[in-house]
């Protein structure tokens, strides 16, 4: 039974002033093309317990920034609870490439036991000949897709039945009761493949109505987009299914708090997204490269000086994200 009065509340208990003082924005170029953007923009922020990230995406409101604006909170200036394990397994993450390119992006994460593979991009045919094109590289690796809600009921399940194969399809439709009715239908079938809800979760009003609904065997929990590692602990407790903790295309400094959320958790059946610190061609701190596949849990990394003077943002887009920072910090108050 799923409680909601049992999720912990946001953090809002550091004033705006405190937050911005040491806050810069950097942009990281991108070696691929990665939700639309080849620079991901973050702001990042340094607390008494290190530094920390927000990094809500440039299309989000105040109201969804307020909740990453949580997490950075945590991480910067409570920390964050101690493992349960020492490692992380991870998977490698192809971005919606030309099934010939496959091999190249494959090669920058070295060692991988899974693989996350975007898809509704362009087309299902496309798709089916992208995933398959990593099970040929990667026979012995588990396979999942993400279409980020970009199915129809017919296109999903029509690539899913194709990629029986898969360890999971991460939020192949929009909606709960679209995947609802979607995994009814899987099942009917005789398909295996899980149903993972991501956007379901962390953009839904409610994070625990995709269990209420039993639309979903697998929860994708992102520290940021949910409050923090402590409020996503919580989350996941209440949902009582299988979750795999995934970076929101986070610089180094905000995987280190998905490391964190990956090794609290009770039980982790399955490699996280946390790899995409290979997505990106330059960052201010030292990257969180896997080393055999895993990431190891610590604290934040400390940017480079040098380095986060090189990638900072110009002045008119350093303004931005302090405004950014003051309506989010706004709305945080307002909701404590």
């Amino acid at each position: 039974m799923v409680n909601n009065s049992n999720i912990l509340p946001l953090n809002a208990d550091v004033a705006l002033e405190e937050l911005a003082t040491d806050a810069v924005a950097v942009g990281l170029p991108m070696n691929t093309r990665f939700r639309n953007t080849t620079v991901r923009e973050v702001m990042l922020l340094k607390g008494p317990m290190g530094w920390a990230e927000f990094s809500p995406f440039p299309e989000y409101g105040p109201e969804e920034a307020a909740t990453w604006l949580s997490a950075t909170i945590e991480a910067g200036w409570h920390g964050w609870p101690n493992p349960l394990r020492d490692k992380v397994p991870v998977n490698a993450t192809v971005p919606a490439v030309d099934p010939d390119d496959v091999e190249t992006v494959l090669a920058k994460f070295g060692e991988v036991s899974a693989v996350k593979v975007k898809v509704a991009d362009p087309d299902v045919a496309t798709d089916i000949a992208r995933v398959q094109r990593v099970r040929e590289l990667l026979p012995e690796a588990a396979i999942r897709i993400d279409a980020n809600a970009g199915y129809t009921h017919d296109q999903a399940f029509e690539a899913i039945t194709a990629l029986d194969f898969l360890d999971y399809a991460e939020q192949p439709v929009a909606g709960i009761q679209p995947l609802a009715e979607l995994r009814a239908a899987l099942r009917e079938a005789d398909s295996t493949v899980l149903i993972a809800a991501d956007e379901a979760v962390r953009k839904a009003t409610d994070p625990l109505a995709v269990a209420q609904a039993e639309a979903a065997d697998v929860i994708i929990v992102k520290v940021q987009p949910l409050g923090g590692v402590r409020r996503a602990l919580s989350i996941v407790e209440q949902a009582g299914l299988q979750a795999v903790v995934s970076s929101a295309l986070d610089s180094s400094v905000g995987i280190a708090a998905g490391v964190a959320l990956a090794a609290a958790l009770p039980e982790l059946n399955h490699a996280c997204g946390l790899a995409t610190a290979a997505l990106f061609d330059a960052e201010p701190a030292t990257p969180a490269i896997p080393v055999a596949g895993h990431l190891v849990p610590g604290t934040s990394p400390s940017p480079d000086p040098a380095a986060l003077e090189k990638l900072k943002l110009p002045p008119e887009r350093q303004a931005w994200w302090q405004r950014r920072l003051a309506q989010a910090h706004s709305i945080l108050i307002d909701k404590a």
